[in-house]
């Protein structure tokens, strides 16, 4: 299900921190386990309340969720790393009351990195949580259900062209499940970076107690490329011309990713492992972002055998100073 963090604030996108705090401390407070006992619907809009603000407050999160959006933003968030570092306990203390206590000896804390609502909420990703059959828990009591189990995360690579991190778009990829193939749409972001992860939700490791699949992640590696090699958003070119066309200079065709062709000068006297620079013609840098460059990486030819006459010139520059 799609959300929208603001939304569930009720702030704009313009908000300020002060106004983040302001209408998370009303939402918290309103949404509360100890005044909500018993309310699932409350239980649920607690945890909407907190994921949103868990991003929202962190400037690095909150850039990120605005410049992918939503669907964007949870293919390279999982949960844990939405509330890493969000310690929601000691957070609600600084609002003027106390931390979520969902039982007797169960609390909100995020020590280690991870998920704070995982063993209270059960799975949230894609959506704001499946309540797992597992009731709410307060002043010493408690309702027990079904124990649900999510099924387990998986993990594939995913290997991608420079061509199709330039352009992005979508790509389908093929999945076993059950003996099955199936087929499956993945959105590729603009300039998506190896190692980044895409998230699938409920493409997982089936539940073995009727619950929700786990996800699959999709870990991106960049292919080699025939001609450019990737640096950040740039791209660079190897280009070997002999050593005269070094000394007086000369033009050279660069392509590029997309199909064109440019005819870059190369100056006289250039020197081994200079680089010369096509502007905007590289990946781009995110969905939204420009794009980085070219840059055309100049090595010198050296001959490994030469004829009489190319012999004879050598030496005749090597008299002359050269």
């Amino acid at each position: 299900m799609s959300i929208d963090y603001y939304e569930i604030l009720g702030v704009s996108k313009s908000a300020s921190k002060d106004e983040l705090k302001k209408a998370y401390r009303k939402l918290a407070l309103k949404y509360h386990p100890d005044r909500t006992k018993g309310d699932k619907a409350a239980e649920a809009k607690f945890k909407q309340v907190n994921e949103a603000y868990a991003v929202l407050s962190d400037p690095k999160k909150r850039n990120q969720y605005d410049t992918f959006g939503n669907d964007g933003f949870h293919q390279r968030f999982s949960q844990e790393d939405i509330f890493r570092g969000f310690d929601l306990n000691d957070i609600l203390q600084q609002f003027g009351f106390g931390g979520a206590s969902f039982g007797q000896n169960t609390s909100f804390r995020n020590t280690g990195g991870g998920n704070p609502f995982g063993s209270i909420f059960g799975n949230a990703a894609g959506g704001m949580g499946n309540m797992g059959g597992m009731g709410g828990c307060g002043g010493g009591s408690c309702r027990t259900g079904p124990q649900v189990t999510k099924g387990a995360d998986q993990t594939y690579e995913l290997s991608l062209s420079l061509e199709e991190i330039l352009h992005g778009g979508e790509k389908t990829i093929t999945l076993k499940r059950n003996g099955k193939q199936q087929n499956v749409a993945v959105k590729i972001p603009k300039g998506i970076e190896s190692g980044k992860r895409l998230r699938l939700s409920g493409k997982g490791a089936p539940s073995p107690s009727s619950g929700p699949a786990g996800d699959l992640y999709l870990k991106i590696n960049v292919a080699q490329h025939d001609l450019f090699k990737r640096e950040n958003d740039d791209l660079i070119l190897e280009k070997r011309i002999p050593f005269s066309m070094a000394c007086s200079g000369t033009v050279i065709e660069v392509p590029t990713l997309d199909g064109k062709k440019f005819n870059v000068k190369v100056p006289p006297g250039v020197q081994q492992e200079s680089k010369l620079r096509i502007k905007g013609h590289g990946l781009p840098s995110g969905p939204i972002g420009g794009r980085g460059d070219i840059y055309v990486k100049i090595s010198i030819q050296i001959p490994k055998k030469m004829n009489p006459e190319q012999s004879d010139l050598i030496t005749k520059l090597a008299e002359a100073g050269l």
